[in-house]
């Protein structure tokens, strides 16, 4: 079971409303996001992810944007806390891979302990002198073939901890100067230069289950953000390879325009198979809800062969882990 709204949603607190539960079981969204505001302790957060599996009566995809550094929603003291994927990948040089494999076999560890078994990471974009400090530090590298290589990794570890990755920011969020959560970014570079650079990651990695799009506009392309964009979907489709769950980034952010239903609309229009709202606020979720109706029967094929990708949770030696990572990086690399 799937569930069928298109739509993931947040929560306002620590455990769900009797309003929540009742809108959740009648929409019975495809899953649902944890934010800090979620986050007490292990005990609570547990008892949260199965309140909310509970609403819909199936094993519902939890996720969390759980990077590591400024972008983790689960902190100390309860979880490791991690510097940025770029500060990591810099300290360890040529261990790049293999350190940012391990430290998120511990960040999937930790998630699945409290009943969360997807996390909105690899991050595939490529950082550039130009790339918004929003993002800069949150990426792998800055060419092609680091970032693919490491965000393979991250992809790999992930899902061998039984944690789904989505890969973010399709097609490429990594010449972006304006922060998405503000602003709408214009990105005026020709399609060959994309299609080698920017896109190359992404169609690398084209085989993984789940994928975030990006609130920006390549002008090659179309006039609309990526997100709302039918031109640029069926790139993603066709020119990345991408044949997995596609996913709107966070529908709050400002640099969509219009209403919270008319945003959602006009993702779902373009061919993302999934709108994302991130706040819990009722009224608002209702919005997306209805404009985002069911899911296609596309869109359901492909949340089904992505959420068959789930394993079960694998059980490690977190410490041993946390000390292969140390060893490759030194002394308080980690938390």
């Amino acid at each position: 079971m799937i569930g069928s709204g298109a739509a993931i949603f947040g929560c306002e607190g620590l455990s769900l409303t009797a309003a929540e539960r009742d809108f959740f079981r009648d929409y019975d969204p495809l899953g649902f996001i944890i934010f800090a505001r979620n986050v007490a302790n292990p005990q609570q957060l547990s008892r949260l992810t199965a309140e909310l599996r509970d609403a819909v009566g199936r094993y519902a995809p939890i996720l969390v944007d759980q990077e590591g550094g400024r972008v983790q929603r689960l902190r100390a003291p309860y979880w490791s806390e991690w510097a940025a994927p770029l500060d990591t990948v810099e300290q360890a040089g040529a261990n790049a891979a293999h350190a940012m494999a391990l430290r998120s076999m511990v960040i999937a560890a930790e998630l699945r302990s409290v009943g969360i078994d997807a996390n909105c990471a690899p991050v595939a974009d490529i950082g550039g002198p130009h790339t918004h400090p929003f993002l800069r530090n949150r990426c792998y590298g800055q060419d092609a073939a680091t970032v693919t290589k490491i965000a393979r990794a991250v992809a790999d570890a992930h899902l061998e901890m039984g944690v789904l990755p989505v890969v973010k920011h399709m097609p490429g969020h990594g010449r972006s100067i304006n922060d998405t959560h503000l602003d709408l970014p214009t990105v005026t570079t020709d399609r060959a230069t994309l299609n080698a650079t920017d896109f190359a990651p992404f169609r690398a990695l084209a085989d993984l289950p789940m994928a975030m799009t990006a609130h920006i506009i390549f002008s090659a392309y179309d006039s609309l953000p990526a997100t709302q964009s039918p031109a640029m979907i069926q790139a993603i489709r066709d020119e990345i390879g991408f044949k997995g769950l596609l996913m709107t980034d966070d529908l709050n952010m400002q640099a969509l325009e219009g209403t919270l239903g008319q945003r959602t609309a006009r993702s779902i229009a373009a061919g993302c198979d999934i709108a994302l709202h991130c706040k819990g606020d009722m009224a608002e979720m209702l919005e997306v809800a209805t404009a985002a109706g069911t899911m296609t029967e596309a869109a359901r094929a492909r949340a089904t062969a992505a959420l068959a990708q789930r394993r079960p949770a694998k059980s490690v030696d977190i410490a041993a882990l946390k000390a292969e990572f140390s060893s490759l990086l030194g002394e308080g690399a980690h938390g």
